[in-house]
């Protein structure tokens, strides 16, 4: 048998838990157990609120892990303080979802694009002048964009500047946050296949953070699908658009338009989003899924692998159930949208 590669991170049983009203507990993340592997794009979907963005966030310590741990190259960052910390922190970066609000307006574009390069690896600032010029190159900004300010900039423009500024200190891997959510569709498609562009050359290793199926599809290499503050559902790209083994993962995709015979049936999950900060006792999708049976709604499943690269949590695995006909709702259906 083939040795599994060591993951370049891992996280084992991260949790973030924020203070809600009347002093109950949200606990945003619940327990993740994850590998990224070096040189794969995950891409990370959801339905808004699900916690997608704080995992991103919490890998990164920019919110900071109320437990578990992240392990980069053997170091659990959790535990690191200050130089080594910020040397670490380095090779870990982020592109954020509002290409605006995550820009100093009163700072000129090199001044930004330098910043990592001068703080985080030490570059004097010729040379990190003559690699501002490059990387804004790089993303089709051309040099003489240093020299303005955010504002003089589209959208598309400045999520560009963004993933300058990321890439600035050359990390290894990269959190892409919704980075194309804010953009108008006719842009969209640029910003994707400059990051795929990057990702090629640069060899880098990416959690991308999206709930448009039709995005991530174009981007990743395998699927993590989350709900309510857990991974549910991990796949390669491939064995998840071919049939997701979750039923919330079966839902999420039959919202994504298809052509010509392939169409799907159109899933409309019942209820809403359960409150993070009260949770439904065992499987926690248990209250919306059309398979639920009495063991879904007392015990919680374990995220357990099916096959080869594949992970489920869930008592009755679609793939097990795709020879039996659907059971009927059990519950109004929503007319809402999912995602």
């Amino acid at each position: 048998m083939t040795p599994k590669p060591t993951p370049l991170l891992e996280l084992s049983g991260l949790r973030v838990e924020f203070n809600g009203s009347a002093g109950r507990k949200v606990r945003a993340v619940r327990d993740v157990d994850l590998a990224i592997y070096e040189g794969e794009t995950l891409g990370l979907v959801g339905e808004s609120g699900c916690g997608k963005s704080t995992l991103g966030r919490a890998m990164l310590r920019i919110t900071e892990p109320t437990a578990g741990s992240i392990n980069y190259l053997g170091l659990d960052i959790t535990r690191l303080r200050g130089t080594v910390f910020r040397r670490t922190r380095a090779d870990l970066q982020m592109v954020f979802q509002d290409p605006f609000g995550s820009l100093n307006p009163r700072r000129t574009i090199a001044d930004i694009v330098a910043e990592p390069m001068l703080r985080a690896r030490g570059m004097d600032r010729a040379s990190a002048r003559q690699a501002v010029d490059a990387l804004l190159e790089q993303v089709g900004l051309g040099r003489e964009a240093g020299a303005r300010r955010p504002h003089e900039f589209s959208g598309g423009q400045r999520q560009r500047i963004g993933i300058a500024r990321a890439l600035a200190p050359s990390p290894r891997f990269v959190v892409a946050d919704e980075p194309v959510s804010a953009l108008d569709v006719s842009i969209q498609a640029q910003v994707i296949n400059l990051l795929t562009d990057l990702i090629r050359e640069r060899g880098l290793t990416m959690l991308f953070i999206s709930h448009d199926l039709g995005v991530v599809r174009h981007i990743a290499d395998r699927i993590a699908v989350m709900y309510l503050g857990q991974i549910i559902e991990i796949a390669s790209r491939d064995d998840f658009f071919a049939g997701p083994a979750h039923p919330y993962g079966e839902a999420l995709l039959s919202s994504v338009p298809s052509l010509g015979s392939t169409a799907r049936e159109r899933i409309e999950l019942a209820g809403e989003l359960p409150d993070p900060a009260d949770p439904p006792p065992g499987c926690t999708f248990h209250t919306r899924c059309r398979y639920a049976i009495d063991r879904c709604t007392t015990e919680a499943p374990e995220l357990r692998e099916i096959a080869p690269g594949r992970q489920v949590r869930c008592h009755l695995p679609l793939v097990a159930l795709s020879t039996a006909p659907p059971p009927s709702p059990a519950a109004p259906v929503s007319k809402g949208s999912i995602a």
